[in-house]
């Protein structure tokens, strides 16, 4: 039975029990002192968020997967034993979102609470929590709550989207930088979202460009079989087809909502594939996101505030402005489709093929659209090419600009940084000893000879 707020060392401060007698989450607004028995530890400066504007979370699966490794770290350290252990964040609302985030995440994760008791826990005494925002400059007008985050996490654990006995740390945190590919797995083995390849590989304008080539052999290697664009075209496709890899052209305007004849055919398209699916428009977060987060919605009945924070937490600045509701809007159509599907899909697995061979079958459901009648919706997305010029800069544009400005910033203190300063120091030491020792008497003794003369 969990305990209600409890008192904390300091006057105002907020402390409810995660673990009666063992896990706490505190809100205090003065440093706690140290206590033989208690156990205070912050990620407050050590899992920040990197924002594009106005945005600050939710933090990204790497850092819920360091957090969690973290706390099962404490609950099993010998030391720590006979400790309370105390996660305690301070007055800045944004951090104590993202420390909230964290810890309800690991009360999903790892003690099997459901998002409703985890969110419960959360909201202790007087305690509230300013919502989520999306990575649009300007004001916001869709907020996604700590309880959207975790009916996603608790989701993506039910579906397979991710496996922390077997998420892979480095990858995660290697791939998504923009010199490295800035790409991320939405759903694993079935959705890469990435940003948009140009025609050669180059640093321009304060962000990294990465031609076709790049990423030829991560796809091949990771059973990526059809590549999706959505924005203007940077680069030649048959690059990609001609190194065995199925291209599609979807374009619509950065920053828009793709047509119901776009959204229909992108979801005809990885209904059919036969293996994982690449996406990208011009950064890979909006347009790209969006899309994704169509899918998931028809074929995994997610909520459209559910779809777009697990799009964000593995993607974080994913789905921008009116893509929001544009997201929300579908979400009633996308289910009625997806149980179409399914029962369609249920009606054959008796027969003689594989699923995969039918699902060409069933994504030909182009009948349905958001009032549930046959969408007369015929217009074509507009024409563009390879010689086209981009004028003016586009959101996407900005958002790479800043993505790929980030300094890596480091999780820890390496062992390397220890090492080099006390290197340094000695270093200097001898130097000044070399001065004291050699340099300094020498030059005494040749001042006294030239007196001498």
């Amino acid at each position: 039975m969990r305990r209600g707020p409890q008192p904390g060392p300091h006057g105002g401060a907020r402390v409810t029990e995660v673990i009666p007698d063992r896990l706490c989450f505190a809100i205090l607004y003065s440093r706690p002192k140290s206590a033989s028995n208690e156990h205070y530890f912050s990620i407050d400066n050590e899992l920040e968020y990197e924002n594009f504007y106005a945005d600050f979370g939710p933090l990204n699966l790497a850092m819920v997967y360091r957090y969690c490794c973290k706390i099962n770290k404490k609950l099993k350290s010998i030391t720590m034993m006979r400790k309370k252990i105390i996660h305690f964040t301070g007055c800045d609302q944004r951090k104590q979102a993202n420390a909230a985030f964290l810890i309800g995440c690991y009360m999903v994760i790892y003690l099997g609470r459901t998002p409703e008791e985890a969110y419960g826990i959360l909201i202790f005494g007087d305690t509230s929590y300013i919502p989520f925002r999306d990575a649009a400059y300007g004001s916001c007008s869709f907020y996604l709550t700590l309880l959207d985050c975790f009916h996603a996490v608790k989701k993506a654990m039910q579906y397979g989207f991710f496996n922390f006995n077997t998420f892979n740390l480095d990858e995660y945190e290697h791939y998504e930088k923009a010199e490295n590919g800035d790409l991320n797995w939405i759903i694993p083995d079935q959705f890469l979202a990435f940003c948009g390849p140009h025609s050669r590989s180059r640093l321009e304008s304060g962000y990294h460009q990465h031609s076709p080539e790049t990423y030829i052999p991560y796809f091949k290697s990771h059973n990526i079989t059809t590549v999706i664009r959505l924005n203007k075209r940077m680069y030649d496709a048959k690059r990609f087809t001609d190194a065995g890899f199925e291209h599609h052209d979807l374009f619509f305007a950065d920053g828009s909502t793709p047509t119901d004849a776009i959204v229909r055919e992108f979801l005809n398209i990885c209904e059919s594939a036969e293996g994982a699916v690449a996406v990208h428009c011009k950064a890979g977060l909006g347009r790209t996101g969006t899309l994704i987060a169509c899918y998931i919605m028809k074929h995994y009945r997610m909520t459209a505030a559910e779809s777009i924070a697990w799009v964000r937490i593995c993607r974080p600045g994913s789905v921008i402005g009116p893509q929001q509701q544009f997201l929300v809007m579908k979400q009633a159509s996308l289910w009625l489709e997806g149980d179409y599907f399914r029962r369609k899909l249920r009606g054959r697995e008796n027969g003689p093929h594989r699923a995969t061979a039918f699902c060409k079958l069933l994504s030909r459901v182009d009948d349905i659209s958001i009032n549930g009648v046959e969408n007369e919706d015929k217009q074509e997305p507009e024409p563009f090419s390879d010689d086209d010029e981009v004028t003016g800069i586009t959101q996407g544009d900005r958002l790479r600009v800043l993505k790929s400005r980030r300094q890596s910033k480091a999780h820890g203190i390496p062992l390397a940084c220890p090492l080099a300063v006390l290197a340094s120091a000695l270093g200097s030491v001898a130097m000044w000893w070399i001065v004291c020792d050699y340099i300094f008497p020498t030059l005494l003794f040749c001042l006294d000879a030239f007196r001498a003369q």
